[in-house]
């Protein structure tokens, strides 16, 4: 039959995609975006990491100096000042009232603390007491010796017409010498009293303890309701002293000076001081004395320098480097001028000295060689010029020609 021999067309539902089939090819595009995205990530994370490893540096500028004077030594010490003294007071007693404080300019004769005085105020008043209650009997004798004289003179002037007798005028005579006698008593008796009265009033002064010059109070050594004494008495619970003054006029430097190069130094000589706390202030001093000591354990010699001006930003114990420098000028030549560098900008490599310098966001390792020190600076003598930027601090995992970035 016709219907049989007929010829089927392809059957298309066999390409229909099947949903588990359309849900699979999803989720593997999926993954693969999720993937990229990941690598993408960690590729930025990966650069921002090299980034931030790079190193932070701090630079100084080398800086050229040249010297008027020759260089003969350097040395290092401490301001101190030639009156210093713990001010302590003359009795043993409790402080009342604190006025010094740190920091506290003073004249002499300025008062720092009061102790009490209760007991010495009481031992006053009886003093005066005392000089009053002899006063009193000495006005007494002073009226008596006078009727004693007038019955003198009447009885010399009955014994004289015979009326009364020798032993009446003795009597009377013996009584006036007597009363004269009590006088004088009196008044050594109210001299005494004056004297403890004297006494009493010093040991009342003793109790406000008084700055002996002018300075300023670099310690407070006692607080109120302290027991204070001149010598060490009741263990650890009394103070010895109220307070410490320093006369900031005497200040100078102190230095040990070895005793190998002592010679080189002598009195009047100019120095330059640098202080530890401002490393770019020079200041100009000279040598007072040289102790006639040495310290045999460091085999040095103590040497004291006057500064040439005094300035406030000098204080007592503070750090200083000095230069001994000659009395004539010398002439330095520009190509043998000291380039001057913080200390901390030079490295130890390989037992020679190296300096990192900074340019263009890399650093260049060079070889230099040093002299000597000036306060917080180092100086070179070879291998840098003025105005190169040297890296400074702690960087130790610098290379040649690293890459880095300036501290802001």
């Amino acid at each position: 039959m016709e219907s049989q021999g007929a010829t089927h067309g392809p059957d298309l539902s066999a390409l229909k995609i099947h949903d588990d089939a359309r849900r699979s090819s999803g989720s593997a595009w999926s993954r693969w975006v999720v993937a990229t995205l990941v690598v993408l990530l960690l590729i930025v994370g990966a650069l921002f990491a090299l980034r931030r490893k790079t190193p932070l540096v701090e630079v100084a500028t080398a800086h050229a100096q040249t010297e008027s004077r020759e260089v003969l030594l350097n040395a290092s010490g401490y301001v101190t000042p030639r009156r210093r003294a713990t001010i302590a007071a003359k009795i043993t007693g409790r402080v009342t009232k604190m006025i010094a404080d740190e920091g506290l300019h003073v004249q002499q004769g300025q008062v720092l603390a009061t102790l009490d005085d209760s007991d010495a105020r009481v031992r006053l008043l009886s003093a005066e007491a005392d000089r009053n209650a002899t006063a009193a009997a000495l006005n007494d004798f002073q009226v008596q010796l006078e009727n004693a004289e007038r019955e003198l003179h009447r009885t010399q002037t009955l014994h004289a017409q015979g009326v009364s007798s020798t032993q009446a005028l003795d009597l009377a005579r013996t009584a006036a010498d007597s009363l004269r006698a009590k006088i004088a008593l009196a008044n050594q008796q109210t001299k005494a009293a004056e004297e403890r009265i004297r006494v009493a009033q010093q040991d009342v002064d003793n109790c406000t303890v008084r700055s002996p010059y002018s300075g300023i109070v670099v310690s407070k050594d006692a607080q109120v309701g302290e027991m204070v004494s001149p010598i060490s008495a009741g263990g650890g619970f009394t103070r010895t002293g109220i307070a410490t003054v320093v006369d900031m006029q005497s200040l100078e430097i102190e230095v040990d000076v070895n005793e190998s190069y002592i010679a080189r130094v002598r009195e009047g000589m100019p120095v330059t001081a640098i202080l530890d706390a401002y490393p770019d202030w020079k200041i100009p001093a000279k040598v007072r004395t040289v102790i006639p000591s040495a310290d045999r354990q460091k085999a040095t010699v103590k040497v004291r320098i006057s500064f040439d001006q005094l300035d406030p930003r000098i204080l007592p114990d503070m750090g200083v480097k000095v230069t001994f420098l000659g009395d004539e000028p010398r002439s330095v030549k520009a190509s043998s001028q000291i380039v001057l560098i913080p200390q901390t900008a030079v490295r130890s490599d390989n037992g020679g000295t190296v300096v990192f310098i900074y340019r263009d966001g890399r650093v260049e390792r060079r070889a230099v060689r040093v002299g000597g020190t000036r306060g917080s600076d180092q100086e070179i003598v070879a291998g840098l010029t003025e105005g190169d930027q040297v890296v400074v601090g702690s960087a130790n995992d610098l290379h040649d020609g690293a890459r880095v970035e300036l501290k802001r």
